[in-house]
């Protein structure tokens, strides 16, 4: 009775826990299928925006694909900007892959104002690749800007307003100042915008052009009468070589006359010339005092002297007798000291003499041992000298027999050869002449 109790615990047990098993997998599979609708709806969502956009650049004739848009989201470009910009570019008429535009985008450039620029630039028939495009771009420059200026030319103030001057300052040969303004038409030369100089270079370059043709004028009234030559002169230098612009037209606005400088120099000059000259006199009049002060100092001065010298005169006339005394004595004082030291000068020239004989007589005799060592070793040097060389005349006299020999032998085995083969040939000579000997008697008979 126990032992079916028993099972039919276990039974019921394990119908239990089969059915929590089955209802557990069927949560699990609910929850796993409710977190991949979530993921594919949020996808949906997220790549809806590119679908649209794929769909609209099909439509356009401008395809790209749904992949490029994915990737250009994971690259942080901005797949809109690149789909309307490669629209325009394509309705325009104009082939732009998106890999360029995306490039350009990546590198930090402003794709919608590249494709605005080569829009316009192509209605004007003007030639403007993508990589110049691109390159004006990224160099900072405004290349829209620099097309509509190249369609529609633009007019620069010389001297530019924002600098704070109204007129360009000249000074004609007579010393009469013009102040002129300048108005310069200038049109972008698309080829030389990458490199070329600025605004500031041609303002620059027109004012300088103006200083220079002023200057080199007679008179102010020649510039007055006939301003257009400063226009045809400026604008004869070239001055647009080298800049991102080529000048048109340059124009003079405006020319008034100014100071007249050259008068105002002059009036300059010799107040200069006025004060310079009164400095000189007040120099020589101070020069004037202080040498008539100076002299009355010397005048001063030389009775002084006249006084020290009397007194020098009686002083050094004791001083002369006392030294006349010293003298003397210093005399007998040296006479004695004189025949003193020429008495020990002498026994000291006997000594040396003596000394030097004994010295003599060493040297000479360490002379000649010297010259006999020198000439026993100059001796054995030369024998020695003398076998070497005879040894090496044999060494050469050998290999030069033995070359003339080998030399000999070779030239008499290429004679032999030589004969021999000369033999062979004439012997062949004399069969082939013989047979067509024969072959003639025989023809002729």
């Amino acid at each position: 009775m126990q032992p079916n109790f028993a099972t039919g615990m276990v039974g019921s047990s394990l119908a239990q826990a089969a059915a929590s098993g089955s209802d557990s997998l069927g949560v699990i599979f609910w929850v796993v299928l409710s977190v991949v609708g979530l993921i594919g709806f949020v996808m949906l969502i997220v790549i809806s925006q590119y679908i649209q956009l794929a769909v609209q650049a099909w439509l356009s004739g401008a395809p790209v694909s749904l992949l490029k848009l994915v990737m250009m989201r994971l690259r942080k470009v901005s797949p809109a900007d690149i789909v309307f910009n490669r629209i325009s570019a394509k309705k325009a008429g104009l082939e732009v892959d998106s890999d360029q535009l995306e490039s350009h985008y990546l590198a930090g450039g402003n794709i919608e104002r590249v494709v605005r620029a080569m829009i316009a630039a192509d209605k004007a028939k003007i030639e403007l690749p993508w990589d110049r495009a691109t390159a004006i771009d990224l160099a900072g420059r405004d290349i829209l800007d620099a097309v509509k200026t190249s369609v529609d030319p633009k007019v620069i103030d010389c001297p530019n307003p924002a600098s704070g001057k109204t007129t360009v300052d000249a000074v004609a040969q007579d010393g009469i100042q013009l102040r002129a303004r300048a108005r310069v038409t200038v049109r972008t030369n698309i080829a030389r915008l990458v490199g070329g100089a600025t605004e500031e270079t041609i303002i620059a370059r027109v004012g300088e052009g103006i200083i220079a043709t002023i200057g080199s004028a007679e008179n102010h009234k020649a510039v007055l009468e006939h301003p257009d030559r400063i226009s045809k002169t400026v604008l004869a230098k070239g001055l647009d070589s080298g800049t991102a612009f080529e000048i048109l037209s340059i124009d003079i606005a405006e020319i008034d006359v100014g100071e007249n400088i050259g008068a105002n120099l002059q009036t300059a000059q010799a107040t200069a010339d006025t004060k310079r000259f009164q400095a000189q006199a007040e120099q020589r009049r101070a020069l004037a005092v202080a040498q008539e002060a100076e002299y009355q100092a010397e005048a001063q001065k030389n009775r002084a002297l006249v006084v020290l010298a009397e007194a020098r005169a009686a002083a050094a006339e004791r001083v002369a007798m006392e030294l006349k005394a010293a003298a003397e004595r210093a005399a007998d004082a040296r006479a004695a000291a004189a025949e003193r030291v020429a008495m020990e000068q002498k026994a000291a020239a006997v000594r040396a003499a003596m000394e030097q004989e004994a010295a003599a007589e060493k040297a000479e005799k360490r002379a000649a041992a010297d010259r006999a060592a020198m000439e026993h070793k100059a001796a054995a040097e030369k024998a020695v000298i003398e076998k070497r060389a005879a040894a090496e005349r044999a060494a050469f006299l050998e290999k030069a027999a033995a070359e003339k020999a080998a030399f000999d032998q070779k030239a008499a085995a290429e004679k032999a050869a030589m004969e021999g083969e000369a033999a062979a040939e004439r012997a062949a000579m004399e069969m082939k002449a013989a047979a067509e000997r024969a072959a003639f008697e025989k023809a002729l008979d």
